[in-house]
């Protein structure tokens, strides 16, 4: 049924000034689309409750069917072949259940809620006390219309749909501090890197594990560091994790124009974590003639000439720095870890 609520008289004066002015005709409301079945029948208002609350119950097994994939299907190590499995069920489950949730949510909007067209003037941004009263008795009849007050069974099923279906995300993201290892503090983990495991560890290319001696690296260049005892490290996550932590970029910059940190450099060649202490993004793109340092992510910037100091973007502290020097054949080394924790300032936090 077709309900147009009343225009002012005013408005009306103003909208027959403006087809005068202007020369077009008013279109009016759109022709009412052909009442539903729902509206005249009490029995398929019904069939459509039930079809309702299936897809929100349907929303809930699949939110239990992604915990169970991912439970039963746990990603081994050094066994890539359980990655695709794990990833494929938890990922289907997850969509499915917010998918669920979309289409129950659509054919409610389709079958049960009103289809009234509305016309009504513009008014002011601030509304009177008249309107607000008026928007508060307009959600009553919203609600009195759609039925979701006196729809117990739908309303339950869509608001539990809606409280199980982040669950997923909740048992991933608890499962990074597993209780098998006594929920150590994460912070602890990520506070030391292999670079502090030896002393004078060589600075090798990533992937080839080349080493590098400092006549390697002139004016201008960039390279992708990794410490030479990563490749000791047998097991395979262990070894990404690591390699994570202690990924570092080497640049070479004109010594008179280092502000600081060139005491932990060698003649102008400063390494520093790659790991961007905004959110842990890899940061790689070197801007040479301000000898800026950007991370792709969000824009953060960090000035390689002054330790690495944030100019710009949303981190809140510089790119830890390496310690660097040469070894008796002129290969670079490391002299210990980082001068500070690498990655995003969260890892710091003390519990």
């Amino acid at each position: 049924m077709s309900k147009n609520k009343n225009i002012p008289e005013e408005t009306v004066h103003q909208t027959t000034a403006v087809v005068l002015e202007h020369g077009f005709t008013n279109p009016g409301v759109e022709p009412h689309e052909p009442e539903r079945m729902t509206n005249k029948d009490a029995k398929a208002a019904k069939r459509a409750e039930r079809q309702v609350t299936a897809w929100f119950l349907l929303s809930i097994v699949f939110t239990i069917a992604a915990i169970v994939a991912y439970i039963a299907l746990p990603i081994r190590d050094n066994d890539m072949s359980s990655v695709h499995p794990n990833n494929l069920f938890l990922g289907l489950a997850v969509g499915f259940a917010f998918l669920s949730i979309g289409i129950g949510a659509v054919h409610y909007a389709k079958q049960l809620m009103p289809s009234h067209e509305m016309q009504e003037p513009r008014h002011e941004v601030r509304s009177s006390d008249e309107v607000r009263e008026e928007a508060a008795e307009i959600l009553h009849t919203a609600n009195e219309e759609s039925g979701i007050g006196r729809r117990t069974v739908l309303r339950r099923s869509l608001i539990g749909a809606a409280v199980v279906a982040p669950l997923p995300g909740v048992v991933m993201l608890r499962d990074l501090a597993p209780v098998s290892q006594g929920l150590v503090n994460p912070a602890e983990k990520l506070r030391h890197t292999i670079w502090g495991d030896k002393a004078s560890l060589r600075l090798v290319q990533d992937p080839d594990g080349r080493p590098i001696k400092a006549s390697d690296v002139q004016l201008g260049s960039a390279f992708h560091i990794i410490p030479e005892n990563l490749n000791d490290i047998e097991n395979h996550s262990q070894k990404i994790i690591e390699k994570a932590k202690a990924a570092v970029l080497l640049v070479r910059l004109p010594e008179d124009e280092i502000v600081s940190g060139a005491e932990d450099g060698y003649h102008g060649i400063l390494a520093y974590s790659k790991i961007c202490t905004h959110v842990g993004c890899p940061v790689a793109l070197v801007e040479q003639h301000t000898h800026h340092l950007l991370c792709p992510c969000h824009q953060s910037t960090f000035d390689i000439a002054d330790s690495a100091k944030v100019v710009f973007g949303p981190a809140s502290r510089p790119l830890p720095q390496l310690p660097i020097t040469v070894d008796s054949e002129g290969y670079l080394v490391s002299k210990g870890d980082f001068k500070a924790p690498v990655g995003p300032s969260f890892w710091e936090i003390e519990k």
